[in-house]
């Protein structure tokens, strides 16, 4: 079973995500120039909002390359020398198998990890401690030692630091760990770079600052600058395959029914944070567009390859949304759809054939986690 979500959401000026000379992100579709949000930004946007869609902040992980300084902090409470600390749980690290600049005493990559990680670190490290400092002993002064391939016992506690059949977003998003491919997890949740319906141009903010402080008969500014932007209508797109999520879920019912909830919500109310203390640009996508289908995906971002024209973006993006789906249906069968859920802000939604039509996103996400089979209530 897999649930899509498809949004379009407009934003005023904004600098949303930006790219490595600080321009809004773009990219070429249909021959045209489009804003661009990336995949990561908005999974990340998500994720922060999980907690506000109904699950425990246990239920969600951390991406960090800070392991270290998690554990030795735990050991220093729990009486552990503060000073030697570093080197013992540096030492844990490369015994489980773990790649550490010395350094800096952070890992070699980001780890996606639960919130008892460090827990689990914390304790290897001290009930090995006189073995591991003994270790790091005898590396001292080596600024990258070879890497240890765990024994048996370090492999069964790599495994359980690791273990992410209660965390929600690791099920979600996956992870891929270089070192050791048992440890990594396939994705419940496929999601696409949002892209503007309509042809985009950068745009930039030319601004001064004045000194409060400066005599009044200085003249001139004391800062300039220019800030880059656009404003654009983007068509979003995810989806989230239940049997997968799960399977990586350990089998957990409610947990994987609290999941969906909480994907389906925080996708629907994320919003990238870049330049939001300058620009504001918090709005709320207009249109929704929810399937429930037994396989099969379909991005509908090909309705907007002839760029959208005219003064009213948002109402011809939906028509072009709805149209495509309603074509695709025709063209392909809808045999494996269970259900399509649309609802808009503005109540106007075009025919789309056997869809339901939701009067607020109360009733859109009910309806479509209902046709799922994982209400909140599972």
């Amino acid at each position: 079973m897999i649930i899509e979500l498809h949004l379009l959401q407009s934003f005023p000026v904004s600098n949303l995500n930006r790219d490595d000379v600080g321009q809004p992100k773009t990219a070429t579709f249909g021959g045209s120039t489009r804003g661009r949000i990336s995949s990561q930004c908005l999974k990340r946007s998500a994720r922060l909002l999980f907690t506000e869609h109904g699950l425990g902040e246990q239920e969600t992980g951390v991406r960090t390359k800070r392991l270290r300084d998690g554990a030795v902090k735990l050991l220093a409470e729990r009486g552990r020398d503060e000073q030697a600390a570093p080197a013992v749980v540096t030492a844990g690290l490369e015994n489980l198998g773990f790649g550490v600049d010395q350094a800096k005493g952070l890992t070699e990559y980001l780890m996606f990890v639960g919130r008892e990680a460090v827990e689990h670190l914390a304790a290897y490290c001290d009930g090995h401690w006189d073995g591991l400092a003994a270790a790091a002993a005898a590396k001292d002064g080596k600024k990258k030692p070879a890497k240890v391939k765990p024994d048996k016992d370090a492999l069964a506690e790599a495994r359980r630091m690791l273990d992410a059949t209660r965390v929600a977003d690791v099920a979600l998003f996956g992870r891929m760990i270089a070192d050791n491919k048992d440890f990594s997890v396939d994705a419940a949740s496929q999601v696409a770079h949002a892209l503007s319906t309509h042809a985009v141009a950068t745009e930039f903010d030319f601004y001064t600052a004045v000194d409060d402080l400066k005599p009044d008969a200085e003249a001139g500014a004391d800062m300039i600058g220019t800030i880059d932007f656009n404003s654009a209508c983007y068509y979003r797109y995810a989806n989230l395959d239940l049997g997968r999520l799960r399977e990586n879920l350990d089998g957990d019912e409610e947990l994987t029914a609290r999941s969906a909830q909480a994907w389906l919500g925080a996708f629907i109310h994320a919003v990238p944070s870049g330049k939001q203390n300058s620009m504001a640009a918090r709005t709320m996508p207009d249109t929704l567009l929810g399937v429930v289908r037994d396989a099969g995906a379909w991005n509908l971002a090909n309705a907007f390859l002839t760029p959208v024209t005219g003064t009213d973006l948002m109402a011809e993006s939906t028509a072009r949304l709805i149209r495509h789906f309603r074509q695709l249906r025709g063209f392909y069968g809808d045999s494996g759809i269970r259900a399509a859920v649309a609802a808009s802000v503005t109540g106007t939604v075009p025919d789309a054939g056997e869809t339901d039509l939701a009067n607020s996103v109360g009733e859109f996400t009910s309806r479509v986690l209902t046709a799922s089979k994982y209400t909140s209530a599972a």
